[in-house]
Formats: C-alpha cells, structure tokens, sequence
C-alpha cells in the first residue's frame, strides 16, 4: 500500500467532511505528492494553520454574524492538467465559494485562469511569475514579489563587494518563474555595469550541469545566479564540487531558505547565496498569531520543521481573504474580489497591500549560509557580514 498517497486521501476526505459543516468554504488544488509535494506542504500546513487559528478565535465576522472557515483541497499530484481539472472542479460541481492557490508559477499561471473565467477570487501565495499578472485578471491576487526582480537586491549588493564580480552568468529553468526572472535580470546587470558574459536556459528538472559548469570555468565566470528548483540547485552545488568550480560567489532564487536544502548537502551548502522576502522578526506585527516570531515558534511546535516564506505567504493568503470577507460583509465573488484590491494590513509576512495588476511589494533580502545557518546579509545597505570571495572546495 502507498502510505503517501492513502495520507494524501486521507486528509483530502477530511477536509471535505470539515467542509461540509463550515459557513465559508475555501478551494485549493495543491501538490500534496509528486515532484513538488516539498514545497507544496507548506501551502497545506499554512491554509489549515490560519484557518484553525481565525476560527479559534470565533471565525469570520460577516455582516454582524461569525462564520467559519473550511479548506477543501485536492492533491493535484504535481499535475499540472489535474490542478486544472481540479480547480474547475472545485468552482463548478464542488461550489466553494472563494478559491486560495497552488504552489509554482506555471501552475498559478494555468489555474488563476480558472478563477478569471467563472470570476471566484484566487489568492495565492505560490507563483511570483510577471506573467500571472501581466493579463489584467481581475480575479488572481498574489502575496509573492514579482520574480523580474528577485536578483534585484542581490545585484544591488554585488556592486559593493569588494573586490566586486564583474563576469557574472545567467542560469535558468525553462518554467514561467524562471523565464520571468532571466527576463529582468538581464537589462539590470547591463544598467548596473555588471558583465554578463554566458547565459543559458536548461530544461527544468535537468540533472547534468556538468557541460554548463565547463563553459563557466572556461569563461572564468566571478558569478553565478541561479534560477531554479531546488532539485536543481542542490545538483549544480554537488556538480560544482565534483568538477572543483568555485566562483566567487553564486546565488540561488530557491533552497538557500530552506532547511530541508541544508540538511540534504551539509557543509557544501556554506558560502551559498539566496534570498527571501521574509524571514521571523518581532517587528513584523499580526492580529492573529501576535508577531513573526511567535508564529515562527507555533509553526514548528504544531508542524516540526521550520517555516519558510512559503509558509508565511500562505498564512498571508488565508488572512486577506478573511479581512475582505469582512469588509464585504459578504462572501459574493464580486464583493470579495471588489475588497481584496483595498486590503492593507500588516502581517507575519509584511505589509498586504495589493497593487493595481492584484501582486504584493516586498523587498528581496539577500540571506547566505554560514556555518550551517541562515543570515540576513543585505537589503539596501549591508545588515552582517558576508563570506565572500567563496574559498574553492579543497581550502574548506
């Protein structure tokens, strides 16, 4: 019998029982197994962690009376057909009545076309790509910065390193997010007069970096970005230590947070460069769970490992659809949709504030591991010092 997936039915059927008795019932289609179910359980955990939270607290206040919350959601398996299937299944048979996102840019990018077309408001969390939200939905609203920027603080950064990496190389994934990134990386390293000098697009999933890693080594490349998955930044990290290719410096949109991606390569995970829109502070204020850090703390204690800022996104998503229910003092699509564009509150993961194209501002902060843990490095100035130049492999 496979455990996972019985699980994965399992908590399906619950959620669909818990629906059943709730006033409000929220939809999602989330990668609960295959290829993406890593990253996926975070959004599950962070529905259900903030549903839990605002119903313990009495629910959603709709026009005078308290109601509660419920999540149905489906594994779409790492589908990305299914997750469309399923999303179309959730607004047209299952009647949900407002919808939250899966995980990944390709699949927010298929699905908020399901919200768009029967006008069911979608929050996600999950999908940073300009292409989401460069089609003037009115129905999609995401709490990810926008991923031509996501290299934007790291480059700001690397003009004041010292001595600063003036070869750099663009690497990335054949995905919207990545295309996304690549898209405004480039015209920012030319305005910053950083040199690009190799640029390749692979195909996601790929598990041979050595040709690639050749071409930087003969090109003399000072730095590296990386646009990818974590699969794949964990095997160019492993490849660059098997062909003895040290940069500089390289950095990567994904893994660097993660803790899952620190145990899995150790020490060779040091010097790596990442970033995050968020990381657990006191100062980051929440009605619902009090401050960043004390749902830092909560979320480890219910769940057993640490979250990232997919589960503070997540957590965000559920939050603005509760705060636009309540200033709609309705749960009517339009209502919904109509008060998601004027929400501004502060949250554990920042400031929601949704601009006119339905995405959220966030600043990049560049964070590294050193010595096994992460640090905030920069953001517009320097906030720790960094480990740079990276010392090669043999001097570790």
């Amino acid at each position: 019998m496979n455990y996972k997936l019985a699980s994965a039915a399992a908590l399906c059927c619950f959620a669909m029982a818990q629906a059943a008795h709730a006033d409000i019932v929220l939809g999602a289609s989330v990668q609960q197994t295959g290829s993406d179910a890593n990253t996926g359980r975070y959004y599950v955990d962070a529905y259900n962690f903030a549903i839990d939270k605002i119903n313990a607290a009495g629910g959603v206040n709709v026009g005078g009376k308290k109601e509660k919350l419920a999540l149905k959601v489906y594994d779409n398996q790492s589908d990305l057909n299914l997750s469309v299937r399923q999303y179309v299944q959730l607004v047209s048979q299952d009647k949900v009545n407002l919808l939250l996102g899966p995980f990944a840019s390709n699949f927010a990018l298929a699905d908020s076309a399901v919200s768009e077309k029967y006008q069911v408001p979608m929050v996600q969390g999950g999908g940073a790509s300009d292409q989401i939200f460069a089609r003037k939905f009115k129905y999609v609203f995401g709490t990810l910065p926008a991923a031509s920027d996501y290299f934007g603080s790291t480059m700001s950064m690397m003009k004041q390193l010292k001595p600063a990496p003036t070869k750099v190389a663009l690497l990335f994934a054949d995905d919207a997010f990545d295309v996304s990134v690549a898209n405004g990386t480039r015209p920012q390293l030319k305005q910053d007069g950083l040199d690009l000098v190799f640029e390749q697009k692979y195909a996601t999933n790929a598990s041979d970096f050595g040709s690639i890693i050749a071409q930087l080594k003969e090109k003399q490349v000072q730095s590296v970005l990386v646009a990818g998955h974590e699969t794949e930044v964990l095997n160019f990290i492993r490849q660059a230590k098997s062909l003895n290719y040290s940069p500089m410096m390289y950095s990567f949109t994904v893994g660097v947070p993660s803790a899952d991606f620190r145990k899995s390569i150790g020490n060779d995970a040091n010097y790596a460069f990442g970033m995050t829109p968020w990381m657990p502070s006191a100062n980051q204020k929440d009605a619902l769970f009090g401050d960043a850090d004390q749902f830092n703390k909560a979320w480890k204690a219910k769940f057993g490992y640490e979250p990232d800022y997919h589960a503070a996104s997540g957590v965000a998503d559920v939050e603005a659809v509760a705060q636009a229910i309540e200033a709609a003092g309705s749960v009517d699509p339009k209502k919904v949709r109509d008060a998601l564009a004027k929400v501004d509150f502060s949250s554990v993961y920042g400031q929601i504030k949704f601009a006119d194209n339905g995405q959220i501002s966030l600043p990049q902060q560049v964070i590294q591991v050193q010595n096994g843990d992460v640090k905030a490095i920069y953001t517009n100035k320097f906030l720790a010092q960094q480990q740079y130049p990276m010392p090669a492999w043999d001097k570790r």
